[in-house]
């Protein structure tokens, strides 16, 4: 099975071990994309979900993937502590409103959804817990907005009831379904969005990273070697 992994943000894929000095193999469009490991491609997709989808698009198209493995670091709308690790089950995009032509709120036109499934949530929090690391399985909501403490975020929480808060993953899972390409997603808190530090530590989430770094590429390898 090909897998690639994507990221949003250049601190993303540096935590991963060797990968701080890493130069890209190619550009593509602007997105950077790197061999992390033999057969291996990664990719800097950038923030927000027009920049994931192009990057996914790319992988899917120009590289052949099977499997996008997106990875990163995310807000928590829970009391999960800082650097857990989720297996996203699914995704929504909150941001998405056509309910004033009779749309359900959160649903995509074209594919006509609202979630956004991923490839076999439970299997792949298994996989994690097999190699050791602590992992829980949750919904995770994606639109282009910096989830902070206020009413929106109370709006998104009381909603959709996401465990997570991201920019990208919605995207991704999209452009996976539409492609016919499996999707899997793993995040590490990084702050929390309910929080009066949540400033504080989204601008320290080194720890975050540290943990999100230790998981990524040994879960690909497991996610490769389980489909091959």
């Amino acid at each position: 099975m090909k897998i690639a992994l994507q990221f949003a943000m250049p601190e993303e894929l540096r935590a991963l071990p060797g990968a701080e000095d890493l130069a890209p193999m190619k550009t593509i469009s602007g997105v950077p994309l790197f061999e992390i490991a033999p057969g291996i491609p990664a990719c800097v997709g950038g923030v927000s979900k027009v920049n994931a989808a192009m990057a996914a698009e790319i992988l899917c198209l120009r590289f052949g993937m099977d499997m996008i493995l997106n990875a990163g670091v995310a807000g928590c709308a829970t009391d999960l502590p800082t650097g857990s690790l989720v297996v996203a089950s699914e995704f929504i995009q909150h941001d998405v409103d056509t309910t004033a032509v009779g749309d359900p709120i959160g649903l995509v036109s074209t594919v006509n959804r609202v979630a956004f499934p991923t490839w076999e949530p439970a299997r792949c929090t298994a996989l994690l817990q097999s190699l050791g690391h602590s992992a829980v399985t949750g919904r995770v909501a994606t639109g282009d907005w910096f989830a902070v403490k206020g009413d929106r975020a109370r709006w998104i929480a009381d909603t959709f009831h996401p465990t997570l808060v991201e920019m990208e993953g919605g995207a991704i899972a999209q452009v996976c379904l539409r492609n016919g390409v499996k999707f899997a997603a793993v995040k590490s808190v990084s702050d929390h969005l309910f929080s009066d530090n949540q400033t504080e530590e989204y601008f320290d989430f080194g720890y975050a990273l540290k943990e999100l770094g230790k998981v990524v590429l040994p879960f690909a390898l497991a996610l490769q070697k389980e489909e091959a």
